[in-house]
């Protein structure tokens, strides 16, 4: 197997020269897929034959809850690679992303709550679905918390690891919450094995903002995590002219 692209995610300035590349088609991705999706989802897809006009919340909901998952899934990954590889980046990306996944899971929960008002009459329940996702917000708090209560990096790295890593047994609790147990919420919208239930001008226009919202997630992480790479390679001489050339 060539390992070689591997061992160049480890390196900074090859990181921080790609992610330069990547970044404005990563915007424009984000630009066009949220302004349609958003647009088409809240103002032109039709009615929900139960739910009226309040179901237009989950083109906000469902991506929101999508990436606060799949973010902690990241930074379990992230978490093996730096306990094993001792990975610089890896540690970066696990610091850089946690505030962006506790940001959507805040998300997903309020517009949850909103939704949850008119469909089930109040705006919380102690569902399993809602409290693992509470769960997975405070996992988010300890890993941002854990990660500046200790002031020895290397020390934090592998702190931050092994929570992000213990936590992840989190993610299948709320993926399989509405079929393990008997819950309020609905079950999942999308499904890889079967038909959408809903109509194709109300599920593509929830796609659109699904892949719009991992675009954003994108781009929030490689900016937080360029600023981050110069701060920690400052002393390095292409840190400084990448700093010289931003001045």
């Amino acid at each position: 197997m060539n390992w070689s692209f591997f061992h160049k995610l480890g390196s900074p300035k090859w990181f921080y020269d790609i992610s330069g590349r990547w970044l404005p088609w990563f915007v424009l991705a984000t630009v066009l897929l949220l302004s349609v999706g958003v647009v088409w989802g809240l103002v032109f897809a039709p009615q929900d034959y139960q739910q009226g006009n309040s179901f237009r919340i989950i083109y906000i909901h469902v991506p929101a809850a999508f990436v606060a998952q799949s973010c902690y899934i990241m930074l379990a990954v992230a978490g093996i690679i730096t306990l094993v590889w001792r990975m610089k980046l890896a540690d970066v990306a696990l610091r850089c992303a946690a505030p962006i996944g506790a940001w959507m899971t805040f998300i997903a929960l309020i517009t949850g709550a909103i939704w949850g008002k008119p469909t089930w009459g109040t705006y919380w329940v102690w569902d399993a679905r809602l409290t693992s996702m509470l769960i997975l917000l405070f996992l988010y708090f300890g890993i941002i918390a854990l990660g500046q209560a200790i002031s020895n990096r290397d020390t934090a790295a592998k702190a931050t690891a092994v929570l992000a890593i213990v936590g992840v047994v989190n993610i299948p609790i709320i993926k399989y919450s509405v079929d393990w147990w008997n819950t309020l919420h609905q079950p999942a919208t999308f499904k890889v094995t079967a038909k959408p239930a809903m109509p194709i001008e109300m599920w593509f226009p929830l796609l659109l903002t699904v892949l719009g919202f991992y675009a954003l997630f994108t781009v929030s992480l490689l900016m937080r995590m360029r600023v981050e790479t110069l701060r920690r390679e400052g002393k390095t001489r292409w840190a400084r002219e990448a700093l010289e050339k931003m001045s």
